[in-house]
Formats: C-alpha cells, structure tokens, sequence
C-alpha cells in the first residue's frame, strides 16, 4: 500500500492511500487530537474525483472536531473514505484495505459507519485492524441514536420558537429517507407530525410513505413545501444560494453533516427568521451512543447524553439571541472554547 501525506495548516494529519492490488483509493482526515484520539465514520462513496473527495473529508473531519467538543467527549475529530462504488464485488477486500490503512495510524484515528457502510463492515474492517467502533453486538448501528438526537433537536428549537414542543399537527419536511431520516421519520410520526418525504433513491421514499401515512414529493421540490420544519437527512450543502430562497419553513434541523453551503448562509437564514440547529449540535446522538464502546459508558447513561442534545440546543439558540450572531456561530463559540481550555 502507497501512502502519501499531504501537508496543510488546518488539519492534524491527511494522508492518502493507494492499493494496487485490490484498487483501493482512500482518504483519512485527522482534523484535531487536542481533546483525545479523532473519531470519525468511514463513508464509501463514488466521488467524481479525488479532489472532491478529499475536501469532503476535510469538512466532515472538522465537523467531527467541534461535534464532540460541543458534546464535550474526550475525543478528537477524523474522517475516513473509500473512493468508489460502495456496490463493487471487490467490496471486502476494499474494506480489508481501509482497515490496513486505519491501523498505520495505531489509534489516533477511531473509524466506525458512515454513508455507505455498516456494522457489518466494520466487522471486516476489524479483521485488520482494532481501531474500529460501530461494531455489531456492541455499539452497532447508530441511526436510530442519530434520529433520537435529531428528534430532541427539533423538540428543542419547537420549544424555543414557540414554547411547546408537542409535534402533533405539526408539519416537517424530510428530505432523505435512509437509516437516520427513516428512523426520524418514525419518532416524528410517532409523535404526531405530518410528513412530506423524499428520497433520490424513490424505493426508500415510497417505503416510509406507505409505513407512516407520509406525503412524497420529487428531490427537488422538498425545498419548497410549505411546512413548518425542514430536517435535512441526506447529504451536504443543501442549504446553499439556490435552495435558501425557496425554503417555507421557520425551523432548519436534521441529520445532514455541513448542511450550509457556505458559512454566511447561517446569517441568511437568520435574515429570514429561519431558525438553524447547527447540524454537529444535531446529530450528536450516533457519537454520544458509541461512547459505549469508546469510552466504557452504560447504555442508560449514553441515552441520557443523547436526549440532553434538547437542553444544548436551547443553550445555543438562547447564546446566539444573546450575543446576537448566528446559531452556527454559536455553536462554534462553544466548541472553540472548549479546544482551547482543554488543549
């Protein structure tokens, strides 16, 4: 396996990897060690290039930084991607690949699922390396403590925005259907939202329509259903110059990482009395409950963290009201002083 470093001032540590032998391509972004070893979910996704794909990670790593800075956890901030389509026969020996590469970093790096892996890989990554969480029969899955995060997230800023955080009647936009947007979708029909879904992939979408009475709509028109929340649940930059001004909501929340394009769409937002839960305060759940595994908690305790992410969320909102900035530049404030008190 040939690695290559590649040298920047804003991260830790980024390195490439090749494997000839099995065409593996990888990518791993250590963006901060300063609160303890980084953690990131590994995401296997078919990027146009390597360059696309490396400022992915870039972002996804420093995401990771003030993720668990935020949610004040003993851990640092990484990434880690396989380039490539995640549906390849060659999948095993490309995960047995990554594991080799994961393992040069002898722990400073902690990999665990992201997009387009599973616990079930992660058990072949395993098989190269001990640097792995997410693993099945132990942490596993954490969608569904992602959408518990994003659910109480939502709750929050309901609670903020309104005072009353009861979801009956109240209508949410969900964009993305996958683990954590099928899993959030459920809690919120559970609770008595009315749902308008959609999903690139229309199988998923149709499938939590039929399950829980939701309404579907084109990936393209999720932006300007009339609604009063928008949980983002796919991939990033969906909020951006094109899709802001179509938004009919007065809550931004979902599980998305790097939701906003650009930072000053946090600022656009807020012109328009747009409410932002800052996605890293959101979808804090899947970390918080890995920490079982990370960190030797008892899984009570790991979901009493996860449905603190209501409380947090109210801190920051009543912060960004207070110091009249955004609620991403909030959420920044709290996570930088932490780096730097305990770095």
């Amino acid at each position: 396996m040939e690695i290559v470093e590649k040298i920047t001032n804003t991260h830790e540590k980024i390195l490439v990897a090749n494997d000839v032998t099995s065409g593996y391509r990888g990518i791993i972004a250590i963006h901060s060690t300063a609160l303890g070893p980084a953690v990131g979910g590994t995401r296997f996704w078919n990027y146009a290039s390597e360059e696309e794909a490396l400022q992915d990670a870039l972002r996804l790593s420093r995401g990771m930084t003030y993720k668990t800075a935020l949610a004040g956890l003993p851990l640092g901030g990484g990434k880690s991607i396989i380039i490539g389509n995640s549906r390849t026969d060659n999948r095993e020996a490309l995960l047995r690949s990554h594991g080799r590469f994961v393992d040069t970093l002898n722990g400073r790096y902690v990999t665990a699922e992201d997009v387009g892996t599973s616990p079930g890989d992660m058990e072949i990554v395993r098989l190269e390396t001990r640097h792995v969480a997410g693993l099945v029969g132990r942490s596993g899955d954490p969608s569904p403590y992602t959408a518990r995060g994003v659910f109480r997230s939502i709750q929050a800023a309901m609670k903020y925005r309104w005072d009353a955080d009861d979801l009956s009647g109240v209508t949410v936009a969900l964009q993305g259907c996958g683990h954590v947007g099928g899993s959030l979708a459920k809690l919120l029909h559970e609770a008595g939202a009315r749902l308008v879904v959609t999903d690139v992939n229309e199988e998923s979408a149709s499938r939590v329509a039929e399950e829980l009475d939701a309404n579907v709509v084109p990936p393209g028109e999720i932006f300007s259903e009339k609604a009063d929340v928008f949980a983002p649940c796919a991939l990033g930059g969906v909020i951006n110059d094109r899709t802001l001004p179509q938004l009919k909501v007065q809550i931004v929340a979902g599980a998305a990482n790097n939701q906003l394009q650009e930072e000053r769409h946090g600022e656009m937002l807020r012109e328009r009395n747009i409410l932002y839960v800052p996605d890293y305060l959101a979808n804090a759940g899947g970390v918080l409950n890995g920490c079982t595994e990370l960190l030797g908690w008892a899984s009570g305790y790991a979901l009493r963290r996860v449905d603190g992410i209501y409380e947090t969320t109210l801190e920051i909102l009543e912060r960004a009201k207070a110091q009249d900035i955004t609620t991403n530049k909030a959420a920044d404030l709290v996570a930088e002083e932490r780096l730097k008190r305990e770095s």
